[in-house]
């Protein structure tokens, strides 16, 4: 009854409904382009090229495909967190957003580095894959608070060259051969000016 009530009291006045509804349906389709331009379905996956949907991210796919890392991991591997499916997706999406707010208000740096979270999440992963090595240099302890405080090293302290490179930035890699992402105007558009006469 409490359900209905509110119901009926957020329901605009009948001369404001056919308005509201094309308000309605206008951020509806919105939204569902939005998905469709960001390739928002492909970021479920742990396809490394999902990666490349930006391209602000092509030098470190283009690095990533000529390391030694590539036989063995792909960016989900290295990049987000593998204690429980919920936390995977969870670092997904909050670090998806965060990314696509950078890129949609251009405030990428010309060198991309990792934040505070991406790499405790990057080191826990080395520390997991390298763990029969680590265990006879002792780096299995460190953490990213350690670092901080000036005790031990990072994994890619030393390891600089793996996966992606010592040499970063957008023009690391200007000529490899990337595949960019498909066009964001559907076909039915593309098709209209080929089909005019």
């Amino acid at each position: 009854m409490a359900l209905k009530k509110t119901l009926n009291y957020l329901r605009p006045p009948s001369y404001w409904l056919f308005y509201v509804n094309i308000l309605i349906a206008f951020f509806v389709g919105i939204f569902i382009y939005t998905l469709y331009v960001s390739n928002a379905v492909s970021y479920l996956s742990d396809d490394p090229k999902t990666c490349i949907n930006c391209h602000v991210m092509r030098s470190e796919f283009a690095t990533w495909q000529h390391s030694s890392h590539r036989e063995v991991a792909v960016c989900n591997d290295c990049h987000v967190p593998h204690d429980n499916v919920f936390n995977k997706y969870f670092f997904k999406a909050k670090d998806g957003l965060r990314h696509a707010t950078m890129f949609t208000f251009r405030m990428e740096p010309q060198v991309i580095k990792m934040h505070a979270a991406g790499q405790a999440v990057v080191l826990k992963n080395c520390q997991n894959c390298h763990e029969n090595i680590n265990r006879e240099v002792g780096l299995l302890s460190i953490t990213l608070e350690d670092k901080m405080h000036g005790n031990g090293k990072l994994c890619w302290d030393c390891h600089r060259e793996v996966p992606h490179g010592r040499v970063k930035g957008l023009n690391s890699a200007p000529n490899s051969k990337v595949q960019m992402p498909g066009s964001a105007i559907p076909d039915f558009i593309r098709n209209l000016n080929t089909n005019t006469k």
